[in-house]
């Protein structure tokens, strides 16, 4: 038995909603690993009844795990804003929320963040950011004026599979932007932050 394995029998079951996703993006999608998945489902939820945020933001969909996991940690009338680039997920997504008992609490956008996210007229206690990498510090610096004081956002694959403590190509541009992502995050005194080895990094920030 693996560590991961000992792990995910010592935690609370993924629901059967969610694992019909992680399921069919197996199946169905290029890429599945993508999916956040039962480990760091339980912990997107989990950090999220901490945090007890009426409203989230998330920048990239993907087939809607995670958007889920943090919907179902949400009070009567909290909300998840999430939004997606690729159009051609769409019926798929929106199949899994219809599919779950989280549909009402879900607005799904379509399209670049960088252009959504401007017009998006509300104040987020939780980002989380899991789109394209390429683009991490420009979707940092959008985000963060729209993130409450004393709120978080959290960063998926910041390890990068190990890659951000090796020689990196000079046409590895997803590699060098999660690097310069982690360096403008070290340096941001606005900000406290902390990097957990959970799958892919996950990295937690807090906005003073």
């Amino acid at each position: 038995m693996t560590i991961e394995e000992y792990i995910l029998n010592h935690i609370d079951e993924e629901p059967a909603y969610l694992a019909a996703i992680n399921r069919n993006t197996w199946v169905r999608q290029m890429n599945p690993r993508m999916c956040s998945g039962h480990l760091q489902g339980r912990v997107l939820s989990m950090i999220a009844r901490m945090i007890q945020p009426q409203q989230i933001l998330e920048v990239g969909t993907f087939t809607g795990y995670s958007a889920l996991c943090f919907a179902e940690a949400l009070p009567e009338n909290g909300c998840v804003d999430t939004i997606e680039m690729d159009d051609e997920l769409e019926d798929f997504i929106r199949d899994n929320f219809r599919n779950s008992p989280y549909e009402n609490k879900i607005n799904l956008y379509i399209g670049d963040a960088l252009a959504i996210i401007p017009s998006l007229e509300k104040m987020y206690d939780l980002v989380f950011l899991d789109a394209e990498k390429s683009q991490y510090t420009r979707y940092y610096d959008a985000v963060f004026p729209k993130v409450k004081n004393g709120g978080y956002i959290l960063a998926d694959n910041t390890i990068w599979d190990g890659k951000v403590t090796q020689n990196v190509l000079s046409n590895d541009l997803k590699t060098r932007e999660i690097i310069r992502f982690n360096d403008l995050i070290k340096a941001d005194s606005r900000v406290e932050k902390v990097i957990l080895p959970l799958r892919d990094g996950l990295t937690i920030i807090r906005k003073k």
